[in-house]
């Protein structure tokens, strides 16, 4: 059978292979760094989950850091501030966050690990710096400020966050979204537009 298969068959049958294979380690990465944080998600429970030998992750991977920023390299697909009306931006970023929260556990594991990991603080960091800081700095009335401001975002964000999708505390999830967008909306929108206090 081997015979009769093209050289460029067997390179495609290879890639799709590794593509999945890879694909499949990332998943069960994701799963258990949500499930059970950095510290605590090995290697091996890893592998398993994902039907493999534990070496194959380090191949792929080269190590639980590789393979942590691997599997929450996030693209937060934050709106372009620019092209909303400045009275909805505090609305625009809750309802926006939200939606993001609710469709992936990669956030939710990046939370966890960066509130009890190095590795997962820095990552945290990485989101915040190439990410929240440029569309804070969309809409700030003052650039020095855009930092102090982008943190403040942050803190409210990252607290519903928290509270919502990690301790699960029961107000918390009996919030609706749009009572969450009715809620945080002005105060983010006072974060980013108000004049400095």
């Amino acid at each position: 059978m081997l015979a009769n298969t093209s050289w460029p068959t067997l390179v495609g049958m290879t890639v799709r292979r590794s593509d999945a294979t890879r694909a499949a380690i990332l998943a069960a990465a994701r799963d258990r760094f949500a499930a059970d944080g950095y510290d605590r998600a090995t290697i091996r429970a890893i592998a398993k989950d994902a039907r493999i030998d534990p070496s194959m992750v380090m191949r792929y991977f080269g190590s639980k850091d590789g393979l942590f920023a691997a599997a929450v390299a996030l693209d937060l697909r934050l709106p372009d501030l620019t092209r909303v009306s400045r009275d909805e931006v505090g609305r625009t970023l809750v309802g926006h966050f939200l939606g993001l929260w609710e469709e992936n556990e990669e956030l939710t594991a990046v939370l966890r690990v960066g509130a009890t990991n190095e590795a997962g603080a820095e990552r945290m960091q990485g989101i915040f710096r190439d990410q929240l800081l440029p569309v804070a700095r969309q809409v700030c009335p003052d650039p020095e400020q855009v930092p102090a401001r982008a943190a403040l975002c942050a803190a409210q964000l990252l607290g519903l966050a928290l509270t919502r999708y990690v301790l699960r505390l029961p107000p918390a999830r009996a919030l609706t979204p749009e009572e969450l967008v009715a809620w945080l909306g002005p105060t983010v929108q006072r974060y980013l537009t108000a004049p400095s206090p």
